[in-house]
C-alpha cells in the first residue's frame, strides 16, 4: 500500500464526516455506516468507543501477511504448536492438520471465510516467528494508518487486556484490507477448496445469510467475530443500485441463536436503501453559466457541463436545495486573454459544497465598433459635438488667417501704387 493511500483514508475518516442525524433500531452498542463512492458516513453509534472487536482482528491479521511475503503460493507445513491453547480457548479453527502441506493463500482463506485460529497461529509463525514480533508488526500498522484508538495482543481477536479499536477505526482498516485484490477476493468468496483438495472453507458471513433466510442479497461479503466481551461483531461490504457500502458493527448482544449482527446490519443498509439513492442531480450538456461582454461581436460566452453530476441524496430531494454559484475572479473583457481563469462554479446541495468548476476563456473575443458606439451614444454624441465644434474653431481661425492673409496682400498692393 503506499503512503498517499494512507493519507487519503485518514481524510476520509477524520476531514470528511458528514453524518445523518437519523437513530436507527439496533442492537449493537457500536456501529458506522460509510458511503464508499463519495467516501462520506452516513450514519454512526458510538462509533469512536473504545471496545473489544473479536475476530474482525483477523482482518489486521491477514493485512500483515500480505505486506510480508513474497507469494502466497508458497508452501508451508503446519505444526503442532499452531494449536496450542486453541482447544482450551474455545476457538474457531479452520480444519487444517498436522503436518498437512498448505499455502499461504490457503491459510489466508481459512482464517477469513471460517475465521480459523489455527490459520492464524501457523501464519503468525511463517511471518514473524512468534505472536509477540506479530502483533508488533500489527501495532506498527496501526501507528502508520494513525490509528489513535486501536491496540492489537494477539492475531486471533481472543478478549484480552489491552487489545480494543473502535467501530471507526475498524472500519479503516477493513478498507485497508479490501484495497489489496487479494484480500478483496478472499472477502468477496462464498466458498474456497484448499490447494491440495483436502478440504473446502465457507464465508461465515454468507453461511449466516442462509441459515437464517435474511433478504441480504446486496452484501458481498466481509468478516465476522463473537466473544463474550465483543458480542457479535460484523465487517460488511454490499452493492444496491449502484451504491457501494461499507458497514461495522460491534457489540450486539448473544441471544441464543439470533444473529443481531447481521438484524442490525440488515435495520442499517435497508433504512438507507429505501430512502436514499445516488441520483442525476445535473445532466451532462446543462447550461451552468452564461457571460456577456461587451463591446464584442460575441453575444455571449456560455458554460455547460462537460459530466454528470450525481450525488447520493434523500429519494424525495428538493430541486431547491441544489444552488449554482460563480464566484467571479477576473472580469471578461474584449482583451480578455484565451485561457484566463475567469473564476469558478460552486454546485452545492443544502449548502454542501458538492462540485467546484473551473471558468476558463476558452475562445478569443471580437471587438465590435458598432456596439461601442450603440452601447455609449451619449459620449459618442459628445465626442462628435466637440469635434464639430473643434472643426468649425478651425475652420474659422482659417478662414481669418485667409482674410488677414489676403488684406495684407491688397495693403501692400496699394503701397506699391503710390
Amino acid at each position: 500500500m503506499k503512503k498517499l493511500s494512507y493519507l487519503l483514508l485518514i481524510f476520509f475518516f477524520y476531514g470528511n464526516l458528514s453524518v445523518q442525524a437519523v437513530e436507527l433500531d439496533i442492537k449493537s452498542q457500536n456501529a458506522i455506516l460509510i458511503n464508499l463512492d463519495e467516501n462520506k458516513v452516513l450514519y454512526e453509534k458510538n462509533s469512536e468507543e473504545e471496545t473489544p472487536m473479536a475476530s474482525l482482528t483477523k482482518l489486521m491479521t491477514a493485512i500483515v501477511v500480505v505486506e510480508n511475503t513474497d507469494s502466497l503460493e508458497s508452501k508451508v507445513t503446519v505444526r503442532s504448536s499452531d494449536f496450542t491453547g486453541l482447544a482450551e480457548a474455545n476457538a474457531a479453527v479452520a480444519g487444517f492438520r498436522i503436518g498437512q502441506s498448505v499455502t499461504i493463500r490457503d491459510l489466508l482463506y481459512g482464517l477469513l471465510l471460517p475465521s480459523g485460529a489455527d490459520a492464524a497461529n501457523t501464519l503468525t509463525r511463517i511471518v514473524a516467528g512468534d505472536t509477540k514480533s506479530f502483533v508488533n508488526l500489527m501495532n506498527e500498522k496501526v501507528k502508520s494508518l494513525g490509528l489513535s484508538h486501536t491496540h492489537f495482543e494477539n492475531t486471533t481477536g481472543l478478549d484480552a487486556e489491552n487489545h480494543y479499536s473502535t467501530a471507526k477505526e475498524m472500519a479503516q482498516i477493513f478498507e485497508v484490507a479490501l484495497e489489496n485484490p487479494e484480500l478483496k477476493q478472499i472477502l468477496t468468496t462464498e466458498r474456497y477448496t484448499m490447494s491440495d483438495s483436502s478440504f473446502s472453507v465457507f464465508s461465515t458471513v454468507q453461511k449466516k445469510i442462509t441459515q437464517n433466510g435474511l433478504g441480504l442479497s446486496y452484501i458481498l461479503g466481509g468478516k465476522t467475530g463473537t466473544t463474550e466481551n465483543a458480542g457479535l461483531c460484523l465487517a460488511s461490504i454490499a452493492s444496491y443500485n449502484s451504491t457501494n457500502y461499507l458497514l461495522v458493527t460491534i457489540n450486539a448482544p448473544q441471544e441464543g441463536k439470533k444473529p443481531n449482527n447481521f438484524y442490525d446490519a440488515q435495520t442499517i443498509y435497508d433504512y438507507f436503501i429505501e430512502n436514499y439513492e445516488s441520483q442525476t442531480l445535473l445532466k451532462k450538456g446543462e447550461e451552468i453559466l452564461t457571460l456577456y461582454p461587451e463591446y464584442t461581436k460575441e453575444e455571449q460566452v456560455t458554460y455547460t457541463l462537460q459530466e454528470p453530476i450525481v450525488k447520493y441524496v434523500p429519494k424525495n430531494y428538493q430541486k431547491e436545495d441544489i444552488k449554482i454559484e460563480y464566484q467571479e475572479a477576473t472580469k471578461l473583457k474584449v482583451n480578455t486573454k484565451e485561457q484566463t481563469i475567469l473564476g469558478k462554479v460552486l454546485v452545492s446541495y443544502q449548502n454542501e459544497i458538492i462540485k467546484e468548476i473551473p471558468i476558463l476563456l476558452e475562445t478569443s473575443l471580437h471587438f465590435d465598433f458598432v456596439k461601442y458606439i450603440q452601447k455609449n451614444w451619449i459620449i459618442t454624441a459628445l465626442c462628435t459635438i466637440i469635434i464639430l465644434i473643434i472643426i468649425r474653431i478651425l475652420y474659422i481661425a482659417h478662414k481669418k488667417r485667409k482674410r488677414r492673409k489676403l488684406k495684407r496682400k491688397n495693403n501692400q498692393k496699394k503701397t506699391m501704387r503710390r
